[in-house]
């Protein structure tokens, strides 16, 4: 079945290999959940993103998010892959939402997970992206106290990993709540899943209440596939943390690829006043405000890490 679909999307195997890499330098993404208001308020859709990445926002990479899709049938695949191509733009990632729980008591469950994120392995595959983002959910409130959690988790991503071997795309799990952002669980998970094509997305921003962001990040960055920078938090626009010493973390342990800007309108450079809730702004002044934050973010990239200015 899945030589089949792969076939449909007439994808080549031997080509993926050297085409799907995660890329040596450092560049810039852009995660499309930045634009998640302006997105939900009509202002663009998803074929729209090569030509805003190109144009407004000068990012060189594009992280999808599977919730934006309309209809991704093969001619919608044929015309967002043009699109990317004409306007200079990377497909990095697929950020895969809604198809848990990958971490379920339940094995039906579990393996109706797996199932379901092997169309985002094609989709992402066809594309040309290097990775797909799942979570890792499922399983009692208390997750501290669940003894199979790891055990359970792994078993579904080795059935996706399995799904996905030869095609190029690697799997990757992101601290995005709960049990994930628990950074003894996903050391412990990437160890017990143990392939290569198996990593961490390593957001700035998601970890668990109390938990040393610095030291969260020092553990996992050895995993990551991809790194989340969040920008500026905060009412009066003030970061609730230091997002330069977080990349330096990054950088002194060796990290290179994509830099994924992961903001939002809620989120302002320093000294910029917050501006009124997205439910009372237009869709212009959300817009707008996303921009402001999505450009501030890739200003920080390009003084850190590609060292322009």
């Amino acid at each position: 079945m899945a030589h089949t679909r792969r076939e449909f999307l007439n994808v080549s195997l031997a080509a993926a290999a050297s085409a799907y890499a995660a890329p040596a330098r450092d560049d810039i993404s852009l995660a499309a959940w930045s634009l998640n208001g302006s997105f939900r308020a009509g202002k663009w859709k998803n074929l729209d993103l090569p030509k805003i990445l190109r144009e407004i926002l000068n990012i060189n990479g594009l992280e999808y998010v599977n919730q934006y899709f309309e209809n991704p049938t093969l001619t919608y695949l044929r015309q967002l892959k043009r699109n990317c191509a004409n306007y200079g733009v990377t497909s990095v990632s697929i950020m895969v939402d809604e198809e848990d729980p990958t971490a379920s008591p339940d094995k039906n469950e579990r393996i109706q997970a797996a199932i379901a994120h092997r169309k985002w392995v094609d989709i992402a595959q066809f594309l040309g992206c290097h990775a797909i983002r799942a979570n890792m959910r499922g399983g009692p409130p208390d997750w501290k106290q669940d003894q199979d959690l790891v055990s359970r988790a792994a078993e579904t991503f080795r059935n996706i990993l399995d799904y996905a071997k030869g095609s190029g795309v690697s799997l990757v799990i992101e601290n995005h709540g709960g049990a994930s952002s628990d950074p003894g669980i996903l050391v412990a998970l990437m160890k017990a899943v143990n392939n290569p094509n198996f990593g961490v997305l390593v957001d700035f921003g998601n970890w668990n209440r109390g938990e040393d962001r610095y030291e969260a990040i020092r553990k996992t960055i050895p995993y990551a596939k991809g790194v989340s920078v969040k920008g500026w938090f905060g009412p009066g626009g003030n970061p609730d943390f230091d997002v330069e010493k977080a990349i330096r973390i990054c950088q002194q342990a060796g990290y290179h690829g994509f830099w994924g800007i992961e903001s939002s309108g809620a989120r302002f450079r320093p000294g910029q006043p917050a501006g009124p809730p997205a439910a009372k702004r237009s869709t212009e002044e959300i817009w707008d405000s996303e921009v402001k934050a999505v450009l501030s973010t890739r200003e920080l990239l390009e003084r850190t890490v590609l060292k322009k200015g």
